[in-house]
């Protein structure tokens, strides 16, 4: 598997060296491969702080457009997702702060009751103008600013503004230069996932040949775990897809690969929850030590192979056709129930099929093509039937 290790796996786990207290080789690696990652949006930030410094003092003649750079740099900061509400919101909050703090000063003065009463009512007015934590917090800070700094006479408004070219500025570049490596981040996270899915499973099989109950547990938690990079996938799928909608000169490539990551969201999600009861159902059938047949342990085998195929297709952006097929093989098969088989080792074997439907979906087939090559048997529809040999005309559609 290229990629999709298990956690703590990565450079720099250990962060400081036990003997001489300072940062680890592999530390510095992993902070420097950080850098590499953010150095972009940096370069975006320090860009958009520079334009609207000049923007506000040259174009506007604002002798100390502070708030022009200040607003700029938090903006950029900003996720994708939120980018444009947040600017609104910065903006409002300043607009708000300032006038609410500008009046409470020149009508009461400045000192600590003051300040009290403008946070509490430049805050209100913000929530009962229905805006979010940011606006909210801007207009408490920018309250204060100009209850405890009195701003000279027209000082407000140029203040104001200064907020509004900072926020104008970094929407223009926000659009005009996203940061790619926003667009590529979902799908190196369902590779990873993939590849994870891969690992769980191959550990599974582990457990149940070796009746390893450590193992078993383990290897459930680690599969329980997948929900939270799921919806981190789900955040940063949103997050490129907002990107691609706003960045005019991104290329029709990346945002191409954006919706197919998208469209894979599902399958990929309900092949971890499959996967959470397989697991879960295996651990039990080890802590009870019931019989489960080799040939359903080969057949997670199999599913765990078709999942490392998979991994490396989506990474290496390769036609999934062959492991379409294999996929298909392995349903074929799974159509067979042992006699001796118990509970659990029958939910592996069904947990089996479910997330071959899910994988091949993964794949690229269509829903409805999947399940008509996974079909639902007489079988498994009413476990007390005898089991009929799977006609080899039919098996394939």
């Amino acid at each position: 598997m290229t990629s999709g290790g298990r956690p703590g796996r990565y450079p720099g786990h250990r962060v400081l060296d036990p003997v001489r207290g300072h940062l680890a080789p592999g530390a510095f690696l992993a902070r420097t491969l950080l850098l590499r990652a953010r150095a972009w949006l940096i370069v975006q930030a320090a860009l958009g702080a520079g334009v609207a410094w000049w923007a506000a003092r040259d174009l506007l003649g604002h002798p100390l457009p502070f708030f022009a750079p200040v607003t700029a740099i938090v903006c950029l900061g900003l996720t994708y997702t939120s980018r444009l509400r947040r600017i609104a919101e910065l903006t409002v909050g300043v607009a708000v702060g300032i006038f609410i703090g500008d009046l409470f000063v020149h009508t009461f003065g400045s000192g600590v009751w003051q300040i009290v009463a403008v946070v509490v009512v430049a805050m209100s007015l913000a929530v009962l103008v229905g805006g979010g934590q940011m606006l909210m917090m801007q207009a408490g800070i920018q309250g204060t600013i100009l209850t405890t700094l009195v701003a000279g006479e027209g000082e407000a408004l140029s203040r104001w503004l200064d907020a509004v070219v900072g926020g104008a500025v970094a929407l223009v570049i926000a659009m005009l230069a996203p940061v790619r490596s926003t667009t590529e981040r979902p799908r190196q996270r369902a590779v990873a996932i993939v590849g994870r899915v891969a690992e769980v499973l191959t550990d599974t099989v582990q457990s149940l040949r070796n009746r390893d109950r450590g193992r078993a547990a383990a290897t459930l938690a680690h599969a329980r775990g997948l929900s939270s990079q799921i919806e981190e996938l789900r955040q940063a799928t949103a997050e490129a897809t907002a990107a691609a909608r706003l960045a005019p000169l991104l290329s029709g490539v990346h945002r191409e690969d954006v919706e197919t990551i998208h469209e894979l969201l599902g399958p990929l999600d309900l092949a971890v929850r499959n996967l959470r009861v397989l697991v879960r159902r295996a651990e039990l059938a080890v802590e009870d030590d019931e019989f489960v047949p080799a040939t359903y342990t080969d057949m997670v085998a199999d599913l765990a192979q078709a999942a490392a195929t998979i991994q490396d297709h989506l990474e290496h952006h390769t036609s999934l056709a062959g492991a379409q097929e294999d996929l298909v093989t392995l349903a074929r098969r799974s159509t067979w129930s042992h006699p001796r088989a118990g509970l659990s080792a029958e939910v592996v074997r069904a947990q089996v099929r479910s997330t071959v439907v899910d994988l091949l979906v993964l794949a690229g087939m269509p829903l409805t093509e999947a399940r008509r090559r996974v079909p639902a048997t007489k079988e498994e529809l009413d476990p007390t039937a005898p089991v009929e040999p799977e006609d080899p005309a039919s098996g394939s559609g």
